[in-house]
């Protein structure tokens, strides 16, 4: 039975991340096309953090940022 060979295509990704790579080089060290800064600043605005959300002690709505 023949190999199946992998397609060299993108992945899907948000418009936000495009032409985001990670790659991890032999010593284990993680590097990417993106600045932490930049990662961040999506998680934070993109993700909702499930340890905060059921706090009273916070105020997180995200329209109010706006």
């Amino acid at each position: 039975m023949a190999k199946k060979k992998k397609k060299d295509t993108d992945p899907k990704v948000h418009d936000d991340l495009k032409g985001f790579k990670m790659e991890i080089n032999s010593f284990g060290e993680i590097s990417s096309s993106f600045s932490i800064d930049k990662i961040n600043e999506f998680l934070n605005k993109n993700v909702e953090d499930k340890k905060l959300k059921d706090r009273d002690d916070l105020d997180l709505d995200k329209d109010e940022e706006k």
